[in-house]
């Protein structure tokens, strides 16, 4: 569903991410490990076009998304959630929802985003900026899912996040991937929740992959060396 093919990224002179090769297929749940400044937002932001690519290529579905703009990626399939959320404080978390589907030119909020995330129908007039952390998790990945992806792309979404939320936020990862079948990329730094619900764990060290395992092979000692070093 999500094709890389040597991917590379630079700041100017520096090159951040050096040449990366992955496939992501149809529902299944990819996790991308790595310390702080290893390159793992970079990357995200480039798949979704915020950063130019240098070199390779990027594809959705069979479609060539490399050289195209963001909104365009959006409609050709895939769904970013930045680190941070970067939702709308100052709409309600209805009006944030909406902004999600003016791509995929739906009426009406999908009747799985509130049976999937309850607590978004229970305060859907109220402000973005008046949610916690973990409801605006939530919201943001809503509003991505609402664009109808078949990619979604979750960047260090455990960040901030207490950990009763973060094993919330892991079920409906999970449940999103069933009811959807849709692929799902994750930057992440926690163990913990990238084994509740990754499929597949890539770790990447100074913008190259250094370490790939399926999920029941994981050395959870191994990855944790790497995380800390």
């Amino acid at each position: 569903m999500l094709d890389v093919s040597n991917l590379k990224v630079s700041y100017g002179q520096s090159e951040v991410i050096r040449g990366v090769n992955f496939s992501v297929p149809q529902n299944e749940t990819l996790a991308i490990m790595g310390r702080n400044g290893m390159g793992k937002t970079t990357l995200f932001k480039s798949l979704i076009g915020i950063l130019p690519t240098t070199a390779g290529g990027i594809s959705v579905d069979g479609a060539d998304v490399t050289n195209t703009d963001s909104y365009r990626r959006v409609e050709s399939g895939i769904a970013y959630v930045p680190q941070g959320r970067m939702i709308f404080p100052n709409l309600t978390v209805l009006e944030n929802i909406e902004t999600g589907m003016e791509v995929s030119k739906q009426k009406n909020v999908p009747e799985d985003i509130y049976a999937l995330f309850p607590v978004l129908q229970e305060m859907r007039k109220r402000k973005g900026g008046n949610l916690s952390g973990g409801q605006q998790q939530q919201l943001a990945i809503a509003r991505a899912l609402v664009t109808n992806p078949k990619v979604l792309l979750l960047d260090e979404p455990t960040e901030g996040i207490q950990p009763s939320i973060i094993k919330d936020i892991a079920k409906i990862l999970n449940e999103v991937k069933k009811l959807r079948e849709i692929t799902i990329i994750v930057s992440e730094q926690v163990l913990s929740f990238t084994m509740a619900i990754a499929d597949r764990i890539i770790v990447i060290d100074k913008g190259e992959f250094i370490h790939e395992d399926r999920r029941d092979q994981v050395d959870a000692a191994q990855i944790e060396k790497y995380l800390s070093v």
